[in-house]
């Protein structure tokens, strides 16, 4: 559309929906047809509301038992695996006997997230209460949809966070109108994840609903963690959870300007949920009979659970974003940055986009001054691997800062691992016939982020967000570490104080940063006089407050020759034993196309927004 044809539309677009509020009567007349329409059927009268017996929840409830506010105990299990965190969802919701409460960032309708909806309606048909509150932006898009859930139970209530004018579905012109009118409102968005079962057992850490947390895309999947705690913590989750469910911004379906009108223009008659239908239904069914399976859960889930004593939930309050100062407010922030400048002898943190926030800046430049024996070991994405590829130029612009001045040893994932069948359940069936091909040999993009490979088959790609603070503690959560996270999304992890863990979690990070599962960012090769030249340029480039012009950059990708040992890139025999690839290696893009686009594209003023 000529852009003289899309701003006057654009501007009766922003008319239009900052105009029309639902009127009181409006909403009331809504809740009088969910009060008529929703079931009210309880399929189950025993006080355990026919829970399945799971051994996730006994050891919650043995958890809560053994504990004292002096001496809390807890059972938590790290969740590497995709299928294994769908599993003990499902195995959770099954269990619950009084209460499911979700937060979610994003909720997709596909297999995923379809499985989870249908387990979560089972639970409300039997006398669970369940509530979810998803962020709108990326969650239950469809009105017409939401309006068939709000009808299906009365134990079922969604909620969705800051919508944007008011409705569920928000299209490429609302998008752009709450850009251009409401920015600051529209910039703020709820990124907690949580599932938390009777206040007795959550999980909590990176998995949005969408098959591509659970190793369910045949195209791209995360590798994502979550942590799932059984014990005394869960109670503070609860307590996070009622403080986001009762804010103004978490807004009830029938609030909903799109919703409300599909809702008065079904009536109470129409229908409500029914059984979906699944892309891969013998997937899902293989899923949906291992949650309660006994031997699945013995070793997938329960083989893996460590007890512990402290166990802390942090999460960001919901006015985060209206004041990103206010340290109260930034619960989650204040204590990674508390944890990291602790750090004596290590820090190995791993992150899907190395795009740090000037309060992190500064804390790892003074770490970097007074504590030189601290290694600070980082696993993020390649170009290759990474779905944003916005977030990447702007980290990929400032990687001679990570390296030189704050001695980061940066790991790059590759999107084609060679431990990918042990990272990915059922990794051969996924890379058979539905798996990524492009033209040739290559995979394709993405308008998400991602760019053509080179090579073909099912693409990974770092989504975890973890931090393990010299082999003592660890932290698993939703936090990005970037400014983002910092300043405008709400966030929350927990943080647990256990050695063993922190052992495991050091061990699955550095698994990703081996030299068969990533490239290493070091310094280029020294070419006398040319060297020096060049990296004078890319500073000033770098510096310059949008655009960064000077292609040839102070560092690049370094491959493990053969039969050469691992070393950090600061050791003087780094380059004896590692050949440079490239910088970005396997992109099938040249180097023009790509610096075309970070210089077009993307400027250090939208680190805010990326």
């Amino acid at each position: 559309m000529p852009r003289r044809h899309f701003l006057p539309l654009l501007a009766l677009a922003l008319l239009a929906l900052t105009g029309c509020t639902l009127s009181r009567g409006q909403i009331r007349r809504a809740d009088a047809v969910l009060a008529l329409a929703a079931d009210r059927t309880v399929t189950c009268t025993r006080a355990d509301a026919c829970a399945e017996p799971s051994p996730l929840l006994d050891l919650a409830a043995q958890a809560l038992a053994q504990s004292t506010p002096q001496h809390p105990e807890h059972y938590v299990a790290m969740l590497d695996v995709g299928e294994d965190a769908l599993a003990a969802r499902i195995n959770l919701i099954r269990a619950a006997r009084r209460s499911i409460d979700i937060q979610t960032y994003i909720w997709v309708d596909d297999d995923a997230g379809r499985l989870v909806l249908e387990e979560l309606v089972r639970a409300a048909r039997r006398g669970v209460r369940v509530r979810i509150l998803a962020d709108q932006l990326f969650s239950f898009s469809d009105p017409a949809w939401l309006a068939r859930l709000a009808r299906t139970h009365a134990n079922l209530e969604i909620r969705l966070y800051n919508p944007t004018f008011d409705e569920a579905g928000t299209g490429p012109v609302e998008f752009a109108a709450g850009v251009v009118c409401c920015f600051s409102s529209f910039n703020q968005r709820m990124h907690n994840k949580l599932l938390l079962v009777d206040d007795a057992a959550g999980i909590t850490g990176g998995r949005n609903y969408q098959n591509d947390y659970y190793d369910w895309n045949e195209r791209y999947d995360y590798r994502d963690r979550d942590v799932l705690v059984m014990g005394p913590a869960a109670r503070a989750m609860g307590t996070s959870f009622e403080t986001f469910w009762n804010h103004p911004r978490a807004v009830p379906l029938t609030h909903l300007r799109d919703v409300n009108a599909r809702i008065l223009a079904d009536g109470p008659g129409a229908a409500a949920w029914s059984p979906p239908g699944y892309a891969n239904a013998a997937r899902v069914a293989r899923l949906a009979a291992a949650a309660d399976d006994p031997q699945y859960l013995q070793q997938h889930l329960l083989a893996h659970v460590f007890k512990i004593g402290r166990v802390d939930y942090f999460s960001d309050l919901p006015d985060k974003p209206l004041d990103p100062d206010a340290a109260d407010e930034r619960e989650l922030t204040r204590h990674i940055v508390k944890l990291v400048a602790a750090a004596e002898r290590e820090v190995v943190m791993q992150t899907p986009y190395l795009v740090i926030s000037g309060r992190a800046r500064r804390l790892f430049r003074e770490l970097r001054r007074d504590r030189a024996g601290l290694r600070v070991i980082v696993s993020t994405n390649s170009l290759a691997a990474t779905d944003a590829f916005p977030v990447y130029a702007l980290y990929h612009k400032h990687k001679k800062r990570y390296l030189k001045h704050y001695g980061f040893e940066i790991h790059e994932f590759k999107p084609h691992p060679a431990e990918a069948p042990l990272l990915v359940a059922h990794y051969e069936e996924l890379t058979g016939e539905g798996a990524e091909q492009g033209t040739g040999t290559g995979s394709r993009g993405s308008r998400t982020g991602r760019v053509p490979l080179k090579t073909g088959g099912l693409r990974l790609g770092l989504h975890a967000k973890s931090i393990v603070v010299d082999g003592k503690l660890a932290l698993v959560g939703s936090h990005n570490f970037d400014p983002r996270s910092d300043r405008y999304n709400t966030e929350s992890g927990v943080i647990v104080y256990d050695a063993a863990f922190a052992d495991a979690l050091r061990d699955s990070i550095l698994r990703d940063t081996a030299p068969q599962n990533a490239w290493v960012v070091a310094k280029r090769p020294h070419i006398p006089v040319l060297s020096r030249i060049s990296n004078a340029i890319g500073d000033l480039s770098a510096a310059l407050p949008l655009f960064d012009l000077w292609p040839f950059r102070y560092a690049t990708s370094y491959e493990l020759r053969p039969g050469c040992q691992p070393l950090s890139p600061f050791d003087p025999k780094f380059q004896q034993c590692y050949v440079p690839v490239g910088d970005f290696p396997e992109v099938d893009l040249p180097l023009k196309s790509i610096y075309t686009r970070i210089f077009t594209a993307f400027g250090a003023g939208l680190t805010g927004i990326l």
